[in-house]
């Protein structure tokens, strides 16, 4: 049965009516007409009809109790975080691998549950494992409910927790073998046998800084991607597969440097995920005389497309980028900010057996040019108001010059020229056979890895790090990497969906999708709150039923 508004002339009339079945049609029955629905709404008696309809009907009475504040509430949690990525936490394996590398180990509470409420507390509001153990009050998360403290230490230590022998003696830098290592390895076998094997690696690494000393060896002085040479600081390097899903994290002494490193570690993730040949693209911090013979010696099984640096090698800056190459080839990417394609200029130059790629961007010389002008034009304002001060402006300063001791300092227009000369323009050195259009797309993906850094350090925010053991530090780390991995499949299922939303849109409506645990007769009743916003596209994504409105 239901309620209806039949309008008649100028007036409209309330009635209860019911559908019923004649053949194949379904046809409505008028039960009876109340009266005038002007009428029965200034006397009050459809309030009437409807509380006293409400003694019969047990779920519309909780709610109406509820709204009314005529019930003791017991609870008030956020379901949605735990919904959406327990989901994704259990298909992807993270579950069962733990579960797996825990089978031989006797903890006294659930390991498992501490790792998946770090993860779940880093993807929705990071802070510290202090932080987490307040956080979760507010939010259901099944098996976390009686986690403390020291338990949640206790799971960061275990992920770090050496298992073997270090992967190199020759760079005793990459460290042993640790829990989280042999997590990442099972992860990716599960995987592989989904998809594919790997053929394609995206490797880069940043820093991260510690509040303190840091770990007994992570924690070291060093070169800060952060700008703050201040502290101690440890390096991470992340490896993303073709389809920019994170494989594993290399985590380094902060003193580490990338291109002593960088061949070391690529061997380490080969053998550890039995890779035979790949190909690793990887920017120009990576890139040494050294390391490209390493990756050339016969039986590497390593290709590779390495960004070069144009300024400082001799044979790119002047062979390269000086070759008379008439074939130019023009191609377009797709990008995901903007309708309109990103349009390359690309030329192959060879200089005997080495294979180079210059690609020339006229969007961002464009870029190039405007930004120096503005520059040059406030560094011309700035000399005539004194030149001492400018020294220290890494960004005039390497336009200045100064032809005696006692002379004042100049624009160096040399040196403009000499900048001009690179607008747009980036090199890249490859031994595969690819096409140029396919070498350029490639190393495009690098921003794949560029953005896993970006969420780690801001969106995740794993900086800085309070930690001063390295197992303890390992665990936080690779935390923020299983949140990564969270965070990617459940864009990339939304982005299948045609759904592109905010991160923060996502969080806040996860959030505010609770439930009520409510009290009335004796019985038991959990009442849900509307979804909002991106919550049901959430939800849908990772084929999440919608809990009941109301449910005993």
């Amino acid at each position: 049965m239901f309620v209806r508004v039949k309008p008649a002339g100028s007036y409209r009339y309330l009635q209860i009516a019911e559908n019923y079945r004649e053949g194949k049609k379904v046809k409505q029955k008028v039960l009876c007409t109340l009266g005038r629905v002007d009428q029965l709404a200034e006397s009050g008696k459809v309030d009437a009809l409807a509380q006293s309809l409400l003694r019969f009907g047990t779920r519309l009475k909780v709610i109406d109790l509820h709204r009314q504040g005529a019930v003791r509430v017991d609870s008030d949690v956020s379901i949605g975080p735990a919904l959406v990525f327990g989901r994704l936490w259990e298909e992807l394996g993270i579950a069962e691998v733990i579960g797996k590398v825990l089978a031989h180990r006797h903890f006294e509470f659930a390991v498992e549950r501490a790792v998946f409420l770090t993860v779940l507390h880093r993807l929705m509001d990071p802070g510290s494992d202090r932080a987490a153990e307040k956080w979760k009050q507010d939010f259901r998360i099944p098996g976390a409910e009686s986690l403390e403290l020291h338990q949640l230490y206790r799971a960061m230590g275990w992920l770090g927790q050496p298992i073997g022998l270090a992967y190199n003696h020759d760079t005793p830098e990459l460290g042993q073998r640790t829990t989280k290592d042999r997590i990442e390895e099972l992860l990716f076998a599960r995987r592989r046998d989904l998809f594919s094997s790997l053929s394609v690696l995206f490797f880069d690494t940043t820093s991260i800084y510690f509040e303190g000393q840091g770990g007994e060896s992570l924690g070291q002085w060093g070169h800060s991607k952060d700008s703050r040479p201040d502290l101690r600081q440890m390096v991470v390097g992340a490896a993303l597969d073709e389809q920019g899903r994170p494989v594993a994290c290399e985590l380094l002494p902060g003193n580490a440097t990338d291109v002593k490193l960088f061949f070391p570690a690529i061997k380490a993730l080969q053998s550890r995920f039995q890779a035979g040949s790949f190909c690793v693209v990887a920017d120009r911090g990576m890139i040494s005389q050294a390391t490209v013979q390493a990756l050339e010696a016969p039986g590497s099984g390593i290709d590779y497309i390495l960004g070069c640096r144009m300024r400082r090698n001799k044979e790119v800056r002047d062979e390269v980028l000086g070759a008379d190459e008439d074939l130019v080839q023009e191609v377009c990417f797709r990008r995901q900010a903007s309708r309109e394609p990103l349009v390359l200029e690309l030329r192959e130059v060879r200089i005997e057996d080495r294979r180079y790629v210059v690609c020339f961007n006229p969007e961002q010389a464009k870029k190039d040019a405007a930004d120096r002008q503005a520059i040059v034009e406030s560094l011309r304002e700035k000399l005539k108001q004194g030149d001492k001060a400018l020294v220290g402006n890494k960004g005039y300063r390497k336009y200045l010059k100064r032809e005696g001791d006692q002379a004042a300092f100049t624009v160096d227009e040399d040196k403009l020229q000499e900048e001009a000369r690179y607008d747009g323009l980036w090199v890249l050195r490859t031994n595969t056979r690819l096409s140029a259009e396919e070498v350029a797309f490639q190393y495009k993906q690098l921003w794949m890895v560029e953005q896993a850094f970006r969420a780690v350090k801001s969106v995740l925010e794993t900086r800085p790090i309070y930690h001063k053991c390295d197992d303890t530090i390992r665990g936080h780390v690779f935390c923020s990497f299983l949140a990564l991995m969270l965070m990617k499949e459940l864009l990339s299922r939304l982005e299948a969906a045609g759904k592109i939303l905010e991160w923060e849109d996502i969080k806040r409506d996860l959030t505010a999708l609770r439930e009520v645990e409510i009290v009335m007769d004796k019985d038991r009743y959990f009442l849900r709150t509307e979804l909002r916003g991106a919550c049901f596209d959430a939800l849908q994504a990772v084929g999440v039923v919608v809990p009941p409105t109301l449910r005993r």
